[in-house]
């Protein structure tokens, strides 16, 4: 169970975290280097495995039990035409998803990971972020329980995703609560929004910058401010990951923007995380930099509904095949020195 009621209560939490296990990912480290392939040659694959190993604690690690959590949430912001769909879609979409529709319910059943969707009172929209906080302290404390009891302990690895219709507009608000540079730097086209929409949508952030100048010291009220109940379950989901130490695959942008504000109350929460792919979203590359997250992959996606982290699984599951099912050079009976035989002389 969760053992915080209010922001005092959750900044606590969010500064008490576990490190991992350095002799797991020593262990990956040290059959690496016996395996038929020059050093490192493998690049990134061979440092994710490491990686699911330090916070998992096996080596090797697993990927036996992947959970991908897609939580949905609506945003009252939309009423001020930032997107080009209208909030039912959200709905609609959860229930796509619930007949196995959507794109994320192929990219799981191919990644071999269990697709849960929560729902976030769809029929109860966030606030309008421009008069008033989306989210009272209590209504985002309950939607960051909501996601931080979602995690299940036994999980190997969670991936990240979300739905919400409007949720681009709360990802680049709380990016620029958060780093500067307003809705001119933040905003993007989201669901597809013409140039006046654009236009919209930059100007309803910089408004609700001015109008919650004063909370913008506070990570945790900036996203209660400005975000929704999906992002406030990712950062609860993100937290509670990182206090079991299973490792968490991110999305997208709005997943991104939704676990900054972690990284801002202490610098090494994000360490379990990593981030899936690099959207077609304006602010994703940039917000992933300020993160200090390099991202798997970049295939120019936006679609959001965890499809980037599942697609980046993938990628986990051939590094980790590599890991456990190569031979070592003794193994194979390859000698695994150069042959200094065969290495030019030097002149004299």
């Amino acid at each position: 169970m969760t053992s915080f009621t209010s922001f005092s209560d959750l900044r606590a939490v969010c500064l008490d975290l576990p490190s991992g296990h350095p002799a797991a990912s020593s262990a990956v480290a040290q059959r690496e280097a016996t395996l038929t392939k020059p050093p490192k040659s493998l690049g990134r694959l061979e440092d994710l495995v490491a990686w699911l190993a330090h916070w998992q604690g096996h080596a090797p690690p697993r990927l036996e039990q992947v959970e991908i959590l897609v939580f949905a949430g609506n945003h009252g912001v939309t009423k001020l035409g930032v997107s080009a769909y209208p909030a039912e879609v959200t709905a609609q979409m959860v229930a796509n998803f619930a007949s196995g529709g959507a794109a994320i319910n192929q990219l799981a059943r191919t990644g071999g990971a269990k697709l849960r969707v929560i729902p976030l009172s769809l029929d109860l929209p966030t606030a309008d972020f421009t008069k008033t906080p989306a989210l009272t302290e209590s209504e985002f404390i309950a939607a960051v329980t909501a996601g931080y009891e979602a995690v299940s302990p036994d999980a190997d690895l969670v991936c990240l995703g979300e739905m919400g219709i409007g949720n681009t507009t709360a990802a680049a608000a709380i990016a620029a609560a958060l780093f500067g540079g307003g809705g001119a730097r933040w905003a993007g086209r989201g669901t597809g929004v013409d140039e006046e929409g654009l236009a919209r949508k930059r100007a309803v952030i910089d408004q609700a910058l001015v109008r919650h100048a004063g909370l913008l010291h506070d990570p945790l009220a900036i996203a209660a401010a400005f975000g929704g109940r999906e992002l406030a379950a990712i950062l609860g989901a993100t937290l509670a990951a990182r206090r079991q130490r299973i490792p968490v695959l991110l999305d997208g942008f709005v997943c991104t923007a939704a676990v900054a504000p972690l990284k801002k109350l202490r610098a090494d929460t994000l360490s379990h995380a990593t981030a899936g792919h690099v959207s077609a979203e304006a602010g994703h590359k940039m917000l992933l930099e300020e993160l200090d997250l390099v991202p798997l992959v970049d295939l120019n996606m936006r679609l959001g509904e965890a499809s980037g982290a599942a697609v980046a699984l993938l990628l986990l599951r051939a590094a980790l095949a590599c890991h456990t099912g190569m031979a070592t050079f003794a193994e194979a009976g390859v000698s695994d020195k150069p042959d200094d035989a065969a290495e030019p002389k030097a002149a004299g």
